[in-house]
């Protein structure tokens, strides 16, 4: 049993590794290549678990290859069109100023129902509203609405806006966050300043939100509960 959980933690470690090499994105998100990678990896991590006699060099050799064979592709791909054309596909318009494009949903092999779900979810539930709904390489629905359909904005409405960042996460479950102290041009001086305005210690804290002009909320973090 103890060899079961070593191998594992092992495992564990190299596909987390592995992952994080070929960048970070949902699983949504996905090119094909990245896709049949991920299901690769996954399966051949289940060997040397399933299996204790395989020798568990037999499940990591693989699992850094694929790794290594995606990493040096994107970095072909981000340098050469055609390559990623290949590898990707192109992105393909499946309606054009309200009208669906029939022809290019057979070649996707997309079904009307497929097509209005996705808009359903973009929050448009009317052909006409839209200008252009595009097939993106992920497999994911982007859609831009008619000029009549689209929300308002303060520019439409000549109103000014001042550029601010969002607030930060100041204090995290008791334990401050120097960066975002920093993110939002305040110093420790500011930061005790404003927790002894509330009567608390920074162990006291489960989230503290702070701005650069000096706003914050506090949450208090629950009795009895500890780091």
């Amino acid at each position: 049993m103890g060899v079961v959980l070593i191998r594992s933690l092992i495992l564990y470690i190299v596909v987390i590794f592995g992952v994080r090499l070929m960048g970070k994105r949902q699983l949504g998100e996905l090119q094909p290549s990245e896709l049949v990678i991920t299901i690769l990896i996954s399966n051949i991590a289940t060997l040397p678990l399933e299996d204790p006699d395989i020798p568990l060099i037999i499940g990591i050799l693989p699992i850094l290859t694929l790794v290594c064979y995606e990493v040096i592709m994107s970095w072909i791909t981000l340098r050469s069109l055609r390559m990623r054309r290949i590898i990707s596909g192109r992105p393909k318009i499946v309606i054009r100023n309200g009208q669906i494009e029939q022809e290019t949903l057979q070649d996707l092999r997309i079904s009307v129902d497929d097509l209005m779900t996705a808009l359903r979810g973009n929050q448009v539930f009317d052909l006409e509203q839209v200008q252009f709904a595009i097939m993106e390489t992920t497999g994911t629905i982007s859609v831009y609405l008619k000029a009549a359909h689209q929300p308002l904005t303060p520019n439409d409405l000549s109103l000014k806006k001042v550029e601010q960042n969002p607030p930060a996460v100041i204090i995290q479950d008791g334990c401050v966050m120097g960066k975002s102290l920093a993110m939002i041009g305040q110093n420790t001086a500011w930061l005790e300043q404003r927790l002894a305005e509330h009567r608390m210690t920074t162990k006291e804290v489960f989230v503290m939100l702070g701005d650069s002009d000096g706003n914050c909320t506090i949450i208090p973090r629950k009795r009895g509960r500890t780091s």
